[in-house]
């Protein structure tokens, strides 16, 4: 009897590797995080069955599929599952609804390592119901703590170091700003949603009292939060890191200065710095309504001229200067407003050593 579990809990405490046999267009639209994409059939082949099982039915579909996959691209097929097997003992199989192409790739899976590989009940279909229904704030069982500051304090830099963060940058791939796009896409809206939920499966299982999360709203980037999971952590207690505008501009040209273009040169080669201008130009233009014509033309020029000067000398300290004219003229007066609202929200403020140790301690304290 073919071996078939539906421990989804299991499969994410412990990230048990899953064997997605579907084809590349359904798992670039969703798949889970401890996935790989080994397709039993590719886009074509799936597309030809589709139209072949609405106009013949199934015995016609099942038995195109077999001429598809058959032969030397049957044999490459079952090769990269026993590879993938043999590297990750503990792997499981599933497709879209545990059917027959699970079921298929499971046999024929299971010839070729000699033993059994256990496959997804429901496949994708029950797995991803099962991770949905963890969003729920009603089954938070720690106490969300907002870490907030003003743009450019070092929030990411600071919760990241501590082992209770359910980190919302890193699970949507985006640096929660207008300027926050990494070189890499985001994931999709479902991608972000089931490692979301794979990361507060995990912060249940592993017991602790506080849930620490960065000041983002619902949205980071293009990508939101559930309704309900977003109103939860707005009622949050805030902690709020006080940092001076010096210290906030020189943390952030090392991150969207230093490192960007560090970044962008490494992905792009001689041609990354000219890349990160342009990705930087477009993010000025995105906020351009509500930036205004002037303050727009005095960053634009002064983001070219910091460019020319370091193209030209080496020197990328000039950069500063329009980062400090974002920070001060365009991101804090929309952080006061914010503040006013969170005002009394905030159970404590101080500077980034002052708050790590306050969030460490609430951890400890019994």
């Amino acid at each position: 009897m073919p071996q078939t579990t539906n421990n989804f809990h299991r499969l994410v405490v412990e990230n048990i590797p899953l064997i997605d046999v579907r084809a590349p267009v359904e798992f670039a639209a969703g798949a889970f995080p401890t996935a790989v994409n080994l397709p039993l059939m590719n886009d074509e082949e799936r597309r030809l069955v589709g139209i072949c099982y609405k106009e013949q039915g199934q015995t016609a579909a099942i038995a195109l599929g077999h001429k598809l996959v058959c032969g030397p691209i049957k044999e490459e097929r079952i090769a990269a599952w026993a590879t993938f097997v043999q590297q990750h003992p503990d792997a499981l199989i599933y497709c879209f609804r545990g059917g027959l192409r699970s079921q298929l790739s499971q046999e024929w899976a299971e010839q070729a390592v000699g033993r059994d590989i256990p496959r997804l009940e429901g496949g994708y279909k029950a797995f991803r119901t099962y991770l949905m229904e963890q969003l729920d704030p009603q089954l938070i069982s720690s106490t969300p703590i907002i870490v907030g500051g003003r743009t450019g304090s070092g929030k990411t830099l600071l919760i990241r170091d501590l082992k209770n963060v359910v980190d919302l940058e890193a699970i949507a791939n985006h640096r929660g700003s207008s300027f926050g796009r990494q070189i890499s896409a985001q994931p999709t809206q479902i991608d972000f949603e089931n490692r979301l939920a794979w990361a507060l499966i995990q912060h249940r299982e592993a017991g602790h009292r506080y849930m620490i999360l960065e000041d983002e709203g619902r949205h980071v980037g293009r990508l939101y939060l559930p309704r309900p999971l977003s109103a939860h952590f707005e009622q949050a207690d805030v902690v709020h890191l006080e940092i001076s505008l010096d210290e906030r501009v020189q943390i952030t040209f090392d991150e969207y200065v230093t490192a960007a273009q560090s970044a962008f040169t490494d992905e792009f080669g001689e041609a990354g710095l000219f890349q990160w201008l342009e990705d930087l130009q477009g993010s000025l233009q995105r906020i351009r309504k509500r930036l205004g014509g002037e303050r727009l033309k005095r960053v634009g020029e002064s983001m070219q001229s910091a460019f020319d000067h370091h193209q030209s000398t080496g020197d990328p300290s000039f950069h500063k200067q329009w980062v400090e004219l974002l920070l001060r003229e365009y991101y804090d007066p929309m952080y006061d407003y914010q503040l006013e609202q969170k005002q009394q929200k905030i159970v404590f403020a101080g500077n980034a050593q002052a708050v790590r140790e306050y969030l460490m301690n609430l951890e400890e304290v019994k």
